[in-house]
């Protein structure tokens, strides 16, 4: 990438991912994980019918979040097979005060294997040292158990339970 994008937009590697912004040509990898309700369950969202819906959603989020905030959710691509198989990062959540969160899914035949961990503790450290962020949060609904697990691992403690604007029920909200 190039040494002009802004710190929140370099590439990083972890051992076993890239972890890279996302570009428009990501929508039919990206469609897999946005409509498979099994990974959508713990998000409040519904699947996405098409890779059109796909490439809105990555150009209204991630993409967006690149040009107003400087950073945002990073595609995570497997360094043995250059497969995109999920997403990490931080997102500027402008509709609860412009809190920081952290955030992950990946497609079902990775969950189990560390690869959020792994890409969770990476882009957390790049958020407080790079991007020099002070409160990073993470939300989470308090069944997702391996979601729970993540956060823990990256040293986060339960704050308080809070609603997000426009779900049905109450999240977790670490920090």
């Amino acid at each position: 990438m190039s040494a002009s994008l802004a710190p929140g937009l370099r590439t990083l590697r972890t051992k076993r991912l890239i972890l890279r912004p996302f570009i428009e040509a990501d929508a039919p990898a990206f469609h897999v994980l946005v409509s498979d309700p099994a990974v959508l369950r713990y998000t409040g969202e519904s699947p996405v019918e098409s890779t059109e819906e796909a490439l809105e959603i990555l150009r209204t989020r991630p993409l967006r979040d690149y040009t107003v905030h400087g950073f945002g959710r990073m595609a995570c691509v497997l360094q043995e097979t250059n497969e995109l198989i999920g997403f990490c990062g931080l997102k500027r959540l402008e509709e609860l005060n412009n809190e920081i969160d952290i955030g992950y899914r990946f497609i079902r035949r990775y969950w189990r294997l560390g690869l959020a961990s792994e890409s969770a503790a990476a882009l957390y450290a790049h958020g407080k040292t790079e991007l020099q962020l002070t409160r990073i949060i993470g939300l989470v609904i308090p069944e997702n158990t391996g979601s729970v697990r993540v956060l823990e691992k990256l040293g986060m403690q339960r704050e308080k339970a809070i609603r997000f604007p426009g779900a049905d029920r109450d999240f977790d909200q670490y920090v």
